[in-house]
């Protein structure tokens, strides 16, 4: 009886453990999405319009900086080789409106919750995110798409994501086309049902 009651316990622990690993269409989305994570210095009425002035400079930099990547590696590779000029572009923005706030600017891995946007939504995840810290990044923050480009109000998110090589099935994930169909298939169990079945 000890017996059966550790394996239930060991399959259940799987079973737990499965649940949180990503479908390989989503993992797909993670490492073809790159996100930005704006951060107000504080919640404060003031701080909040700053960080709207310091995503508009950064989306306005990033865009053009980004505009000819035909994937989310050469993205990436584009944002990194110039992140200067995108912290410039933070901070000369800081400086016009009379900040005098420290901002910081960063490439890395970055998990996200599941996000539902106007007319998508992307999987809870890991994601490649140019983060942008303004002073004490201790305020609401502002998430978007970098690539493939959708952040901006004249993205069409469909052609967008046709565009950019997602796949239907990954497609139909983002914009809630369809929901993912889970299949999970287990060695262990199989021999169990042989076993005992």
């Amino acid at each position: 009886m000890k017996g059966i009651t550790i394996f239930t316990s060991l399959v259940l622990a799987v079973l737990a453990l499965c649940s949180f690993m990503p479908l390989a269409d989503e993992a797909e989305i993670y490492d073809n999405t790159v996100r930005l994570h704006v951060l107000a210095n504080s919640d404060s009425a003031h701080d909040q319009e700053v960080k709207l002035c310091v995503r508009d400079a950064v989306l306005e930099t990033i865009t053009e900086i980004t505009k000819n990547a035909e994937n989310a590696e050469e993205a990436e590779a584009l944002i990194a080789d110039n992140i200067r000029a995108v912290c410039d572009a933070a901070k000369e923005t800081l400086c016009k409106l009379g900040e005098d706030k420290e901002v910081s600017v960063t490439l890395s891995d970055e998990y996200y919750p599941t996000r539902e946007y106007e007319d998508f939504k992307l999987p809870s995840g890991k994601y490649t995110s140019l983060r942008v810290m303004i002073g004490e990044a201790q305020g609401q923050n502002w998430w978007c798409v970098l690539y493939p480009q959708l952040c901006t109000s004249t993205a069409k998110t469909g052609e967008t994501l046709v565009k950019t090589g997602f796949s239907k099935d990954q497609i139909d994930i983002l914009t809630g086309g369809e929901e993912p169909k889970y299949r999970l298939k287990f060695k262990i169990l199989e021999i169990f049902e042989k076993s005992f079945g």
